[in-house]
């Protein structure tokens, strides 16, 4: 087991990075508290050595050279001599999953590269530095590297140091602020405050970092569902980041959020509130550069996206052509998409007459709103 010729993996990263290489820096997360979150709650958080880092950036450089031998003049892959020599190793299911992480990489460009876990800034500065240089120095073809990081450890990183992290080769970190409501915020226990936030946000851009923060609409309930909007408001505008990516909140089972809610302590937001504390961000960012994503299967108007401050008409029209539709065909459209079935309100004419029975005779089955909202939070569960 200790020949094998592996590199460690985490479990998540952005879909923007779904075809990046994904580095692993640390694991897990250093405050591991938040209420609607349990993905590393059984993981003890650690940042590995430079050494370590450096030893599987070498493992993932053999299986460059091994691939990058099988490169025709064109620039494409010849896959059959790929597969032919791989099965010739012998590779164990482990060594595969790092063989077929390098090979799509490189099919893909080998530009983009990830570093994980949830909060990779937590590695020094200097540390993180160095690991930097080295990954360039090993694969010259890279074009951007991007990271998590957790805000209230981004507050602690000055500008200077941000800085010294982009000459190393950091181009972009992604932060899940969820919100920059301070009631919010303690609501979910996520562990920071708004101002931490914006100080956060600052010197990143100061450092001529690019940073993308993370929206949760719904993610205070229906009682703080403007508050959530608004507060998010003021600290996008303070901050002014390149991206603010739509996560649709999602109380899932199991989490210290579902319990409150079952314990009637939460309020679900239905996927109206949610649409509408969106709105509310656009209205009250349209002095800000940043581009609003909207890149996720959970979320309900996959289409409202553009900039911030020149595209605001088209994204509030989007969102009020939704809110304009009946009740009805507002249940029909949600039901869909959280189906699966369609990805904005234009799809619904693609459905076929079985799919449009099975919605309408659903839509129609569940009449208290209480319990729609349930069902759709049941829904977008799966996706999580």
């Amino acid at each position: 087991m200790d020949n094998q010729k592996v590199f460690r993996i985490g479990p998540i990263r952005p879909p923007s990075e779904a075809n990046s290489l994904l580095l692993q820096v640390t694991a897990g997360c250093t405050w591991n508290k938040c209420k609607f979150c349990q993905l590393y709650r059984h993981t003890k958080f650690k940042a590995y050595t430079v050494d370590s880092i450096k030893t599987d950036i070498d493992v993932m450089e053999y299986y460059k050279d091994l691939i990058m031998k099988h490169q025709r003049n064109d620039g494409s892959f010849d896959h059959r001599d790929i597969m032919d020599e791989i099965l010739s190793k012998r590779l164990t299911s482990e060594e595969q999953n790092c063989f077929y992480m390098i090979y799509n990489w490189l099919l893909n460009g080998g530009k983009n590269v990830f570093l994980q876990d949830g909060n990779t800034l937590a590695l020094s500065a200097g540390r993180l530095t160095e690991v930097l240089y080295y990954l360039k120095s090993k694969f010259p073809t890279i074009k951007r590297i991007t990271s998590y990081g957790r805000a209230e450890t981004l507050s602690k990183v000055t500008a200077s140091q941000y800085k010294e992290l982009k000459e190393a080769g950091l181009d972009r970190i992604h932060s899940g602020f969820e919100s920059g409501s301070d009631l919010v915020l303690e609501l979910i226990n996520k562990g920071v405050t708004s101002e931490e936030q914006i100080i956060a946000g600052k010197n990143i851009k100061e450092g001529g970092i690019e940073l993308s923060v993370y929206f949760m609409p719904g993610i205070g309930g229906e009682t703080l569902s403007e508050e959530n909007a608004l507060g998010t408001s003021r600290v996008v505008r303070e901050i002014n980041p390149d991206f603010v990516r739509i996560r649709t909140a999602v109380i899932k089972e199991g989490t210290e959020l579902w319990q409150e809610y079952i314990n009637n302590g939460f309020e679900l937001c239905s996927d109206n509130d949610k649409v509408l504390e969106i709105r509310k961000l656009i209205e009250n960012t349209n002095s800000c550069q940043g581009i609003l994503v909207s890149d996720h299967i959970i979320n309900l108007l996959q289409d409202v996206t553009g900039r911030l401050d020149k595209d605001n008409k088209k994204m509030l029209s989007i969102i009020d052509e939704y809110l304009n539709l009946s009740i009805i065909e507002q249940r029909r459209y949600q039901l869909a998409r959280r189906a699966g079935l369609v990805s904005r309100i234009e799809d619904m004419q693609l459905l076929t007459d079985i799919q449009r029975n099975q919605i309408d005779k659903y839509s129609k089955d569940v009449f208290s709103e209480t319990e729609w909202d349930k069902k759709m939070n049941e829904l977008i569960m799966n996706y999580i």
